[in-house]
């Protein structure tokens, strides 16, 4: 898959499942569907299981003590979140059938290896995993093109997962700006640090975006995003880890619908005037005669003007013609022409 092909010519906008399944695949399956309704490039899952994340334990250090999942230990929140493995294939099939994007968050090595085996063509690293430099370089060994969030990350822990990834001879990247709260609040999403990072790095760059609404993702687009990544479920009233956070159908095809024409409205560097603009500019200025001028007769301030509409020559000659004779009888309300100006 070349991802910069994708994203060349229009944004790419990904839905994220995530766990707003809730343990069903049947509600898994309808969400590939609502998501392609919906106007969505591509759908993402993720790929670990509970064990894979972290170990089964109820000391503090595995208790969360904030946040949307305050009271939550670990192991128990990701046993409830994880896309069970045995249900990739049958997902990426779904996808595959009616043209929608599936790829992956893999969160260890085998993780990656089974998506390998299931044939992933690209894959996206999550914030929290941005400092796991060793999974990183593996990822990267696969030669597939790399999406990867920057949530919480600083330029010299970004700088050094960039260069795991090039060192492995991975070159096809792109960053995310993310604020990784659930849900993120608008004043703390700092869009900016997306520019600044297509600057410092040199990649496309986007937003992965868990704030409520679509004001982030809209004005990111506007300040370049080529990708956007958003929590997707079928309702809030789903009940699942992520489902507070995330968009319904209605709301994602609203952002999709902004999201275009957003871009219609960035456009391209092109000056002068547009089709839309041309039956308007007959209504610039230009010099016309305000008053019946007499052949031989000066041109004054009082006979002749610069108004609308914009038949006549360019106010840019009106000192020129000042105090020159008319050539030609002129008629009050007739746009001047050179053919008309003889010498002073």
């Amino acid at each position: 898959m070349d991802l910069y092909k994708k994203i060349k010519d229009k944004v790419y906008i990904i839905a994220e499942m995530s766990a707003n399944h809730a343990g069903n695949l049947v509600n898994a399956k309808e969400i590939i569907y609502a998501a392609k309704e919906a106007g969505a490039d591509c759908i993402k899952i993720q790929t670990y299981t509970p064990d894979t994340m972290t170990i089964d334990c109820n000391n503090p250090y595995f208790q969360i003590r904030s946040g949307t999942w305050k009271g939550e230990n670990l192991y128990q929140l990701y046993k409830k979140a994880y896309t069970p493995w045995e249900w990739h294939v049958e997902l990426k099939q779904e996808a595959e059938k009616i043209g929608i994007g599936f790829f992956s968050t893999p969160f260890d090595k085998t993780s990656v290896d089974f998506l390998e085996e299931i044939g992933i063509e690209f894959y996206k690293i999550a914030s929290f995993e941005i400092i796991d430099i060793p999974l990183i370089e593996y990822i990267a060994s696969k030669g597939k093109p790399i999406i990867m969030s920057t949530g919480m990350a600083s330029l010299a822990e970004i700088e050094e997962a960039v260069c795991a990834i090039y060192r492995q001879g991975n070159c096809q990247l792109v960053l995310l700006r993310c604020a990784s709260a659930y849900p993120a609040i608008t004043e703390e999403m700092n869009l900016k640090v997306m520019q600044n990072m297509a600057d410092t790095f040199q990649v496309p760059v986007g937003l992965s975006d868990h704030s409520m609404g679509s004001v982030g993702a809209i004005t990111a687009v506007a300040l370049g995003a080529k990708v956007i990544e958003k929590h997707f479920c079928l309702g809030r009233e789903l009940e699942n880890p992520d489902a507070s956070f995330s968009m319904n159908p209605l709301e994602f095809k609203q952002m999709v619908f902004d999201i275009r024409q957003a871009e219609r409205a960035i456009g391209r560097v092109k000056y002068g005037t547009a089709k839309q603009e041309k039956e308007n500019v007959v209504f610039r200025r230009s010099i016309f005669c305000v008053e019946n001028i007499k052949k031989g007769e000066l041109f004054t301030e009082q006979n002749v003007r610069v108004i609308r509409p914009g038949y006549g020559l360019l106010p840019k000659y009106y000192p020129d013609i000042l105090g020159k004779k008319a050539q030609v009888d002129i008629e009050r309300g007739t746009p001047l022409q050179f053919g008309m100006i003889g010498e002073g």
